[in-house]
């Protein structure tokens, strides 16, 4: 099947499922959803069509650590110290303020006094302290930001961060740095299925097939949400999510692709909005793999896919070649010359490089909204008699897969909550990371400077020629800069879209409540 008849067929199957959920619109309620009857003494319910799964409500834990549906969770059951804004500021959450010496060597933090958790017990600095002794000893994909740091209460006021080396970004890393209870150790299953947290919602329930319910915490410092309930279905299939919106199933979904935005952006019930987002498409090559050593090798493969082509083709509003490894939001974003099409000079490389091209490379990838996107890779590969496994896996294990390095070519739509570059290019590149087989000394040391220096411009200067490295090494692919797409009920207000995909709920309102 040519890629372009596979696209014919999405379409249609897509346009179809669209005009089945009109028809059921005009049966449902105006107000749309469980919402519909605001409920007895709150202000309203919110139904969420989930883009991601939620299998893990741990932040700290390995299986959570990296995964955006536990990220949005832990932000309405959880505090931090510090969480960023839509637009990429840090505003105090259990801090109040913070400050570095003059070698950003050590951090200190000032409590928010008076917060209890949702069971109203009082969050301490000794919370704050073991919290983040156990991120640092689950060992998450996020802990490595924080190898050999230590964190201790000077008061009941204030905890103090010191680093083994200046860093900069501390402030910032810490957004993905949730606190729980001091008692909690380990990998505490049981206590996750019950949360007790600090931030604005307490969980009602959580079940095996990804359904997560929220409800108002009363003990949470700014006050409770002025929502009586809301619900996040698990709907990954993007006809699902569409039927839902239009039918009034769910008041709220993003990730909506663009040949759907016309649709969604004409009926008045609707608000939709598109915005820049942290994240980009990436397709690390595994440079432990024999055939994947040779950067040559590595660059003649990016080379023979038509990105450009495939963009417009399924993202012409929501995505953008990409020219870095990051997106153009984050700190550090320094654009790299484009990688050019071109399938004959691909070919010649790999056969001069000595590529064996009876070969079958396995193409990892999670969630099937990308697997319109991973097929055409595979098929653009193929024309040049690259083979291609493409292996689409359920995220625990796709998840375990990425750590292990059990993959060839391994595709993310990896975004960045921190939106500064030491979180992505600082974290994940280095030798020490072991995440893609890359090691590279020269760019260690262009990260460690980056990361250590307290000139915002030195720092973007600095990652720049790192990007520069990792791009002209082709430690991977960078296909492109994604937009996220937001569509919810007119009658929800307080909805800002989240260039992270985590829409803040607790901000919400539903009309008429």
């Amino acid at each position: 099947m040519t890629r372009q008849h596979a696209l014919r067929i999405t379409r249609h199957v897509a346009l179809a499922a669209l005009a089945v959920a009109v028809a059921l619109s005009g049966c449902s309620s105006a107000t749309g959803g469980g919402a519909a009857d605001g409920g007895g003494g709150g202000g309203g319910e919110i139904n969420v069509a989930g883009t991601y799964p939620i299998e893990n409500l741990d932040a700290a834990s390995p299986q959570g650590g990296g995964a955006t549906g536990t990220q949005l969770t832990s932000q309405a059951i959880f505090s931090r110290l510090a969480r960023p804004k839509p637009d990429g500021t840090l505003e105090g959450d259990l801090a109040t303020s913070w400050k570095s010496d003059s070698t950003a060597t050590e951090w200190t933090f000032a409590l928010r006094q008076g917060v209890k958790f949702s069971d109203g017990t009082d969050l301490t600095a000794e919370d704050v302290v073991a919290s983040f002794k156990r991120f640092q000893e689950l060992k998450s994909t996020n802990a490595a930001n924080f190898t050999g740091y230590t964190m201790t209460a000077t008061s009941p006021a204030e905890v103090v961060l010191k680093a083994p080396k200046p860093d900069a970004a501390v402030p910032y890393k810490l957004a993905v740095f949730y606190v729980v209870p001091r008692t909690v150790t380990g990998e505490d299953k049981a206590f996750f299925q019950h949360p007790v947290g600090s931030g604005p919602f307490k969980l009602e329930k959580f079940d095996s097939a990804g359904t997560v319910v929220f409800v108002p915490n009363p003990n949470h410092y700014g006050g409770a949400p002025k929502v009586q309930r809301v619900t996040i279905r698990k709907m990954p299939e993007l006809a699902a999510r569409l039927t839902a919106l239009r039918t009034g199933e769910a008041d709220l979904i993003w990730g909506i692709p663009d040949d759907q935005l016309p649709q969604m952006q004409s009926d008045p019930n609707l608000k939709v909005q598109t915005v820049p987002s942290t994240a980009v498409f990436t397709m690390w090559f595994n440079s432990s793999t024999p055939e994947l050593k040779d950067a040559a090798v590595r660059r003649a493969l990016w080379q023979a896919v038509d990105f450009a082509t495939i963009i417009k083709q399924l993202y012409p509003q929501t995505g953008s070649l990409a020219d870095a490894p990051v997106s153009p939001i984050t700190l550090g974003y320094v654009p790299q010359k484009p990688v050019e099409y071109d399938p004959e000079a691909a070919k010649a490389a790999l056969t001069k490089a000595g590529f064996d091209f009876d070969t079958e490379l396995r193409l990892q990838f999670a969630n099937a909204e990308f697997r319109q996107f991973n097929q055409a890779v595979v098929s653009d590969l193929a024309k040049i008699g690259v083979k291609v496994d493409m292996l689409e896996k359920e995220q625990a294990v796709f998840t375990k897969d990425l750590l292990a390095l059990n993959w060839d070519i391994n595709f993310q739509q990896l975004s960045n909550p921190t939106f500064d570059g030491a979180n992505t290019l600082g974290r994940l590149y280095p030798c020490a990371a072991e995440r893609n087989g890359y090691c590279n000394p020269e760019l260690d040391k262009l990260l460690a400077a980056a990361g250590a220096s307290p000139d915002k411009d030195e720092r973007v200067r600095l990652y720049g020629e790192a990007s520069k490295i990792i791009w002209d090494d082709a430690v991977g692919m960078f296909p492109m800069a994604v937009k996220y797409a937001y569509a919810w009920n007119s009658r929800l207000s307080g909805v800002t879209p989240d260039p992270n995909g985590l829409p803040d709920f607790s901000r919400m309102q539903v009309s008429g409540s």
